[in-house]
Parts: C-alpha cells; structure tokens; sequence
C-alpha cells in the first residue's frame, strides 16, 4: 500500500512539473487517472489474494482438526471433566507455571500431564501450580468436543500478570530443548518485564544423569517384558532441530549399559521406523513391544504407533513376522520421571532464592 501511497504522489509530482513547463495537462490527468486505476485493481488483487490465503490457512486448520476427530473416533478418551484444567485466578505471588504441547486425549493428559502437575504442587506448596499448552490446535479440540478451556501459554501468562504474580517459574514437560521449547522461551520473555523474577526448569532430557535416569526409569518399567526373547521399542516424536540427538544419545546409552534387546525411534525424524525395523530384524526375536517415549499417550501413539492402518509402528512388525504389543501409556505415568521434572523444577525455585537473598 505504501508503494502504491509513493507512486501516486510521484504522478502528481509529474503533472505539476508538466503543467509549470507548458504540458498537455490533459494527458497528464488522464496517465493520473490510468495510474490511479491500475493502483485500485493492484490492491484489489493483493486483497483478494490475501483473503485467499486466509481461507486456505481455514480450510487446511479445519481439515486438521476434522483428521483429529475421525481419528478419534474409535477411542474412548475419557471423562475431560476429570481433569484439572488449572486456570484458576486468586494466584498469589508466586507461580509455577507448567508448560506442556497437550493432548485431546483426556484419560492420558490426566494422567499424565496433571500427574506431573500434581506432583509438582506437592513437593512445592507455596506456588500455585498452573497450566499452558502450546498446541492451539488441541485446545480448540477439546473445547469444542467437551466443552473445557485450557490456557494457552500467552492466556496463561496474562493470568499470571492479572493475578499479580511476583515469581513465575515455567516449568516445560518437553523431553528436550527443541524448536517448541525455545518458542515458549521466547513467548515468556516478552512477559519478563511484568514479573520480579522470572526463571526455567530444564527439559526431560537436558543432563547426562537426567538420560541414566530416564533409561533407569524406562528399563524398570519394561523389565517384566525382557524375557530373551522380546525387543522393546520405543517411538519418540522426533524434530528438525538439532536436539534430535536425544534419541540416538538414549540408544547408544542403552546399548553400552547392555540393554541391546532395546530400541528408540521416532515418527517424523530419525531414527525412522525402518531404521529401527531393520535393526529389530538384525536380532533373534519372536516378539516386540511398541511403547511411546512421549510425555502423553495420545495421538501418535495411539494411531502412528498403535493404529490398524497400513502404515502403523503396529502393523509393519506384524508384518514382519513378529508377535506385537502396543503399552498405551505416557511417560507422565511414571513416577521416577515424575521426580525428574520436580527436581528440574527445584533447581529453578532455587534461582528465585537466590535472588531473594541478594
């Protein structure tokens, strides 16, 4: 717009210039004219293409979100209304705000996502435990289907700055410090101004003792299936960003500490499902076991992992020849990964004490 704003003003500029000079001012006003014509149908055009993309943008988000529900179709998610939601005012001074991509899956964010939830605001009673999702998508979902808002991260921060809160500790359930973690690292700090102290408790997967917890943690879990005979495969979700060495750092952990029946892969980066297919079929074994290296089990792991669909985690060992089944459970589940995240998040209260004291 600004472009076109320039460029009749430089006609206009001309058609003085001309008229000064003794020039066909007739002329001059029709190419003003013209010019003004061919700036109208410009904008019109850019208008039109800008609701286009709009609509596109709609259309593709609706198709998603209609995908999710007819996925959802043949699972009973459970009861939403089970789950603390945790978007309550009347905060106080210091929060603790944890922050999760989410799932539609109501039995597993219960379960999960509020069991890290509630063991967080056990062993810390002097915050006020809240909730944020990432996922727009799975927040539109659930309303929608049952009626419940969760906040997402910026709601959630304006109740926190609504609430008067002082010290804001945001604490992520991501497995790792990927892309989604540093957008909410940097959504935050466009808040940091309205709080005293604002501090992070670190990912799942951050140090090299969180990975010999996390594989102390999924061994133990697992063990009654390690018969010899079995290899236990875990899918994690996988990502672009660099941080998608946790998987293969899981993997040559599990491998030297002598877990070798062991295996980690993910859905959309590597190692891939034939990645990990392929080293299965490198061993001698009559039986797999398919379980999600994901906070939730939801979507990916009911469908991806789980799904009857021709290009499942499920149906390609079965394929192969191999005695399959799926463990339908989140890594929140688990209380020594539980414990995990609480510490992370002590260390972060810490950081507050410390500024106190200073």
């Amino acid at each position: 717009m600004k472009k076109m704003i320039a460029y009749l003003s430089a006609v206009a500029v001309c058609a003085a210039m001309m008229t000064a000079c003794g020039g066909n001012i007739g002329s001059t006003a029709d190419s003003a004219a013209d010019a003004q014509t061919t700036a109208e149908q410009t904008e019109t055009t850019a208008a039109e293409e800008t609701t286009e993309a709009e609509t596109e943008e709609e259309t593709t988000e609706a198709a998603s979100e209609a995908e999710a529900e007819e996925d959802e179709e043949n699972y009973n998610t459970g009861d939403a209304s089970l789950d603390n939601v945790r978007n309550q005012d009347e905060i106080g001074e210091n929060e603790l705000l944890v922050i999760s991509f989410g799932t539609s899956f109501n039995d597993s964010r219960r379960l999960t996502i509020g069991a890290i939830e509630d063991s967080l605001e056990k062993a810390f009673p002097e915050y006020s435990v809240r909730r944020g999702f990432t996922a727009n998508i799975i927040i539109d979902h659930v309303e929608r289907r049952d009626g419940v808002l969760i906040d997402d991260v910026d709601a959630a921060l304006q109740r926190a700055v609504d609430n008067g809160v002082k010290n804001l500790v945001v604490q992520p359930t991501h497995l790792m410090n990927g892309l989604e973690y540093n957008d909410v690292v940097d959504e935050v700090a466009s808040y940091a101004d309205a709080f005293e102290s604002v501090t992070f408790g670190e990912p799942l997967l951050t140090s090299d003792e969180d990975f010999q917890r996390v594989e102390k943690a999924i061994t133990d879990w697992t063990a009654d299936y390690d018969d010899g005979e079995t290899a236990i495969v875990f899918m994690g979700h996988g990502t672009e960003a660099d941080s998608n060495g946790v998987y293969a750092k899981m993997q040559d952990l599990l491998t030297k500490d002598g877990f070798e029946n062991y295996y980690i892969g993910t859905v959309e980066a590597t190692p891939s499902l034939d990645d990990v297919l392929e080293a299965v079929q490198a061993g001698e074994y009559k039986r797999v076991i398919l379980e999600p290296l994901m906070v939730v089990a939801g979507d990916h792991a009911n469908n991806d992992m789980a799904g009857d669909e021709e290009d499942s985690w499920k149906t390609a060992f079965t394929n192969a020849g191999y005695e399959v089944e799926c463990v339908l459970r989140g890594l929140g589940e688990n209380e020594d990964i539980r414990q995990i995240y609480v510490d992370h998040a002590a260390e972060a209260i810490s950081k507050v004490s410390d500024k106190d004291a200073e």
